[in-house]
C-alpha cells in the first residue's frame, strides 16, 4: 500500500462515508484476563460514541508508510491451508458474526501481545464500494469497479486518568475528580486485506505501530504470520554498518558527505512519485560508486550487504537518509549544518593536525551574540 491507498481508506472512517458494518471489542486487564466482550452493529451506536471510534481507527492510518505503517507480505507457507492468511480470510468472510472465530482472534492477540497493563482490542468489519474513476481522475460513484471487504484491528492501552480537582456545576463546588479508565490512542493495529492500487490484495497486510522501533515480533509472527521488515532505525544502522564494513579506512568525510547529498537529491527527485523511494542492493552499490567509493573496496559490497541486511532486502530512502540535518560529531564538539550546505565544511591538515574547516561568508553568533572574525573591519 502507498500513501494514496492509505488515505482513501482512511476517508471512509466518517459518518458521511461510513463503510463499517460491525464492531467487536474485548477489554483485557494486566493479568491477560478478559474483563469485557461486546459486539454491535456499528450503525446502531449513538453518534457521539461512533465518532470516538472513528477517531481511534483513523489513528491506525497515521504516521509514515515505511515507518509506522508497514505493508507486510505473507510467506507462501502462510497462504496454504491452516495458515494465518486462511484464518484472517475466514474472520473477514464471517463479517465478525462467528463468535468462535472472534474469540479465537482475541486469544491469539492476548497470547502474543506483550503488554503488562490494561488494553482494549477493537475489531471492525467494513465493505467499501470502490467508485470508478473517469479519464480525468474524478470519482464516479455510480460506476463501482470493485468491492473491498476488510477487517481493521486497533489495540489501545487503557489507563487511569490523572488525579486532580474538578468543578461540580450541580453542587457549585470544587472537588476531587473521580479517576476513570480511559481508552488511549492505538499502539498497534492492522488492516487486512491490504488495499493496493484501489483493489483487494489478500497477499498483504498493512501493519501499524505507534512506535516504529517497537514492532512486537511475537504479534507479527504468530497473529499475522508475515515477513518481518527491518525497522526504520535498524535500516539506518544496517546501512551505516554496510558502508563502514565495505569502505573501511577509506570511509572519509568527503565520501560520507557525498552519500548524504546524493541520497537527498534522489529523495527530492522522487517527491512527486506516489510510491516511496525504495533502494535495492544494486541501487545502494551505485550510490556508493557515485559518491566516490573506491572500486577495489566495492568488491566486498555484495558480501557485506548480504551478511548485514539480507540478500533480497530493500531499504526505504527516507529511513537511511536525514533530510533535516547534517551533524558532525567529534570528542567535545558537535557541529550542526544546514543539510543543504554540507559543502561549507571540509577536512584539512593544518600544522600537522587534522582539522574541520568551516567556510564563513557572513556574521557569526556565539551564544546569541554577534562576534568579530579575524580580518573583519571593526
Amino acid at each position: 500500500m502507498i500513501k494514496k491507498d492509505v488515505l482513501e481508506i482512511r476517508r471512509q472512517l466518517s459518518h458521511e462515508n461510513c463503510c463499517i458494518s460491525r464492531i467487536c471489542g474485548c477489554y483485557v486487564d494486566h493479568e491477560k484476563e478478559k474483563k469485557l466482550e461486546f459486539k454491535e452493529a456499528f450503525l446502531s451506536l449513538p453518534e457521539e460514541e461512533s465518532f470516538k471510534y472513528f477517531e481511534i481507527f483513523k489513528q491506525v492510518f497515521s504516521g509514515t508508510v515505511g515507518k509506522n505503517l508497514l505493508p507486510m507480505e505473507f510467506p507462501i507457507a502462510q497462504e496454504t491451508a491452516g495458515g494465518t492468511q486462511e484464518f484472517l480470510l475466514k474472520l473477514r468472510d464471517s463479517k465478525l458474526q462467528d463468535d468462535d472465530l472472534v474469540t479465537k482472534f482475541y486469544d491469539k492477540v492476548i497470547e502474543n501481545y506483550d503488554f503488562n497493563e490494561n488494553y482494549l482490542i477493537l475489531l471492525i468489519h467494513g465493505v467499501y464500494d470502490i467508485p470508478g474513476k473517469s479519464s480525468d481522475g474524478s470519482e464516479m460513484f455510480d460506476a463501482s469497479d470493485d468491492v473491498y471487504e476488510h477487517i481493521l484491528c486497533a489495540i489501545c492501552p487503557v489507563a487511569l486518568s490523572k488525579e486532580g480537582l474538578r468543578y461540580n456545576s450541580q453542587e457549585n463546588v470544587i472537588e476531587k475528580r473521580i479517576r476513570d479508565w480511559l481508552v488511549g490512542a492505538p499502539a498497534k493495529g492492522f488492516l487486512f486485506p491490504a488495499f493496493s492500487e484501489r483493489m483487494t490484495n489478500i497477499h498483504e497486510v498493512l501493519y501499524f505501530s505507534k512506535k516504529p522501533e517497537e514492532l512486537m515480533p511475537s504479534l507479527v509472527d504468530n497473529l499475522l504470520g508475515c515477513n518481518m521488515p527491518l525497522t526504520a532505525r535498524t535500516q539506518k544502522e544496517a546501512f551505516n554498518a554496510v558502508i563502514a564494513d565495505t569502505l573501511g579506512e577509506t570511509c572519509d568525510y568527503e565520501v560520507v558527505k557525498n552519500i548524504h547529498e546524493n541520497l537527498n537529491e534522489m529523495i527530492s527527485e522522487s517527491q512527486d512519485s506516489p510510491e516511496p523511494l525504495v533502494l535495492t542492493k544494486p541501487d545502494i552499490k551505485h550510490l556508493l560508486q557515485k559518491s566516490g567509493a573506491d572500486d577495489e573496496k566495492l568488491e566486498s559490497f555484495d558480501q557485506d550487504f548480504d551478511a548485514i541486511v539480507g540478500e533480497d532486502s530493500t531499504m526505504l530512502a527516507t529511513n537511511i537518509a536525514n533530510t533535516k540535518k547534517f551533524d558532525i560529531q567529534a570528542p567535545d564538539i558537535v557541529i550542526h549544518v544546514n543539510p543543504d550546505r554540507a559543502d561549507l565544511v571540509e577536512t584539512k591538515m593544518i600544522d600537522g593536525r587534522r582539522c574541520l574547516v568551516i567556510t564563513v561568508d557572513s556574521h557569526i553568533e556565539v551564544n546569541g551574540m554577534n562576534v568579530k572574525v579575524d580580518g573583519e573591519e571593526a
